[in-house]
């Protein structure tokens, strides 16, 4: 995906010379060595079920296209047995393939360390805690759900030296979700319990703020 990123970059460039033909301009180059910014005017909302949409007033200002494992333990349930999701270990990426974001379980200190999905940003240590609060939505067979969670009050916290990519994040979409279900058959019996498993997945991550905060980017 990366190369072919990199050979549509290179068609991309126009070359022009001056009268003495002596220089060279290469239009576009600057552009494709630059990072994608995080502004809310770089990032389209994916289209979801109602289920899923962020509340009005919150503007997308990040995407993060994770790749990584859901990581299960077989326990006894109130059916018989069942897999237990006990953190997913996912890193996010950029659309040009350069690591953004980690994703796992964590205690959020500001609801006195209760277990939440958190994203830390790679660059800034930037961090969110979040939970869902949409009904799963399962968009396709031994995928994943498609989620909507929701950061609780004070849910952000700046990295060790003031970075603030994820501060002041309200909501975060799960969407585009392929694999990451345990297979059911592996954990149906007292033999079973205390097996792990660590299911590949993919997904999209979008994050949104409060849209004055956006405009204020």
């Amino acid at each position: 995906m990366l190369v072919e990123r990199q050979r549509s970059a290179m068609r991309s460039r126009v070359l022009f010379r001056d009268s003495a033909g002596l220089t060279l301009f290469l239009i576009g180059a600057v552009a494709v060595s630059l990072p994608r910014a995080a502004h809310a005017d770089d990032v389209t909302p994916p289209d979801v079920p109602h289920d899923l949409q962020v509340p009005v007033g919150n503007t997308a200002f990040l995407v993060g296209h994770a790749d990584g494992t859901q990581n299960y333990v077989c326990l006894p349930s109130s059916s018989g047995f069942a897999w237990t999701l006990f953190t997913p270990q996912a890193t996010l990426f950029d659309d040009q393939d350069k690591e953004l974001i980690t994703h796992f379980f964590s205690p959020n200190p500001s609801e006195n360390g209760t277990i939440r999905a958190t994203w830390q940003h790679s660059r800034d240590a930037s961090t969110v805690w979040a939970a869902a609060i949409n009904n799963p939505v399962f968009v396709t067979k031994g995928a994943v759900p498609w989620l909507l969670l929701q950061v609780p009050p004070n849910g952000t916290r700046e990295g060790p030296t003031g970075g603030a990519t994820l501060a002041g994040t309200t909501f975060i979409q799960r969407v585009n979700t392929h694999g990451g279900v345990a297979a059911p058959a592996d954990c149906a019996s007292s033999s079973d319990v205390g097996k792990k498993a660590f299911v590949p997945y993919t997904a999209d991550y979008f994050f949104y703020k409060a849209a004055s905060a956006s405009d204020g980017q």
